[in-house]
């Protein structure tokens, strides 16, 4: 039997264990899609105990509390820092075969040297521990993310943003990781969304004026996209609710926009059609830029209604949505594609379901501006696990370069998550392993260690441009 996650957790063959070890291990990390705050990078916040910089702010483990029957004051309320931790470390040996245990025992030993399981009985142990850690010098923000060895983060950021921090980090001395903005432009394509017109009129006072119009709206868009531009912004990102696509024309999407901006509710075409109309825009202007667009989709948002009204979004509502993707989505691409305006694009599907989808799609619209201009991103939010990542990276492989592959990302708010790295890569290196012990790959090393480190690093920080 193998010690629990022993420095060869996961690596279940010898060429795994020599991918891992020579090649994948020692990497730097690039983080093209997170959610951590740029204003506290800035500060290089610091955390005053474990459950600050492990349980605020982070629904997985928020979801894993409720399904253990946890009173919501102890997950989200007035509950004690204390007492919130003790009822994680009574959750968490309920979650096996869940990816949350691997992370969270991976960011005790890589952060903290504590290689004790966390449960309840051993609680206090390391509360008391990690805390001393948190309280003494380099635990800070900047701090944990230089220890993590990563040279790019870009984060995720509403088009209205002054990206004041983002320039101030710019000129942090002696920090060495690139700390990009990413322009998120959902408020402004969701038109029947409540406060739709509320954020227009904060898109126009970031603009420096008032916004009446589709086109003063459009020439707002336009403005905000150059600004992020030239901060260093490189990558966008559209959650689409739905995936959908309608033609219309310019004359139509004013009067669906006039609606929006007056409150009134406007029809599922209409509002089809205003989506279309303001992606092919956005995309349009990504290719100008040399962008790179990423697209998620497959979620079903806050149905709690209860729990949303009380929380908010991201509070641990979501789940996986089983809509049909296919033929919009090569609709939407197809339409950029004809204009030779399709920037280089990440697609990533929350249903498994669609991996084929996608596996798929990726074939049509390749390009030479770059070795997998279209990519198939890594296993996101439900499928950020094991098998979500093998069944990924199996689908990329049987249908398209898994050599080419950009590899993962956090997708994180917490400081603590660069570990997922690691779990992915053993993952990826005993795929490959296994593939190669079985006779289906060559044990050839050189061309070997070229992937593995393709995948952990190198192809990310070609394919997305950007000076490291």
């Amino acid at each position: 039997m193998k010690k629990f996650m022993d420095e060869d957790f996961l690596l279940s063959n010898d060429t795994a264990v020599e991918l891992f070890h020579s090649y994948a291990k020692e990497m730097p990390i690039i983080d093209y899609h997170c959610h951590l705050n740029p204003k506290e990078i800035f500060e290089n916040k610091r955390f005053k105990n474990i459950t600050e910089a492990w349980l605020y702010g982070d629904h997985y483990k928020w979801r894993a509390m409720r399904s253990n029957g946890i009173e919501e004051k102890y997950i989200t309320g007035d509950a004690s820092d204390y007492d919130r931790f003790t009822a994680w470390a009574r959750t968490l040996p309920m979650a096996i075969g869940n990816p949350l245990y691997h992370w969270a025992h991976l960011e005790l030993q890589r952060f903290f040297g504590i290689y004790e399981p966390l449960s309840e009985k051993t609680a206090d142990a390391i509360w008391e521990k990690a805390n001393e850690l948190l309280s003494g010098e380099g635990f800070g923000a900047r701090d944990l993310i230089t220890k993590s060895n990563v040279k790019l983060i870009c984060t995720t950021d509403d088009p209205t943003d002054s990206l004041e921090y983002h320039i101030k980090i710019k000129d942090i001395s002696g920090f060495e990781t690139k700390v990009l903005p990413t322009f998120r432009p959902d408020s402004g394509v969701e038109v029947n969304k409540d406060g739709f017109a509320a954020w227009v009129k904060k898109l126009g006072d970031a603009w420096g004026k008032e916004i009446s119009s589709l086109d003063e709206f459009l020439q707002a868009m336009e403005s905000r996209v150059r600004f992020f531009h030239s901060v260093g912004c490189r990558l966008a990102d559209h959650g689409l609710t739905s995936v959908t696509y309608a033609e219309a024309s310019t004359e139509e999407i004013a009067g669906i926009f006039a609606k929006g901006l007056s409150g009134e509710k406007v029809s599922s075409l209409e509002e089809s059609k205003y989506r279309t109309f303001t992606f092919h825009f956005l995309g349009k202007l990504y290719c100008e830029l040399g962008w790179t667009m990423q697209i998620h989709m497959g979620a079903t948002r806050n149905n709690n209604t209860k729990m949303f009204k009380k929380l908010g979004a991201d509070a641990g509502f979501d789940s996986v949505n089983d809509e049909q993707i296919s033929v919009p989505l090569s609709r939407l691409l197809d339409s950029l594609e004809v204009e030779d305006s399709l920037p280089k694009t990440i697609l990533y599907n929350l249903n498994p379901k669609d991996n084929y989808v996608l596996g798929t799609m990726l074939g049509n619209f390749q390009g030479s501006e770059a070795p997998g201009k279209i990519q198939f991103g890594s296993g996101w939010w439900f499928l950020d696990n094991k098998d979500g990542m093998v069944n990924q990276m199996t689908a990329l492989a049987n249908l398209g370069l898994l050599g080419r592959f950009i590899g993962m990302l956090t997708d994180s708010r917490s400081f603590l998550s660069y570990p997922r790295h690691e779990y992915f890569r053993r993952i990826m290196c005993n795929l490959i392993g296994e593939w190669v012990e079985n006779g289906e790959y060559p044990k050839d090393m050189e061309t070997l260690a070229e992937i593995v480190k393709g995948i952990s690093y190198n192809n990310a920080r070609e394919y997305l441009g950007i000076t490291i």
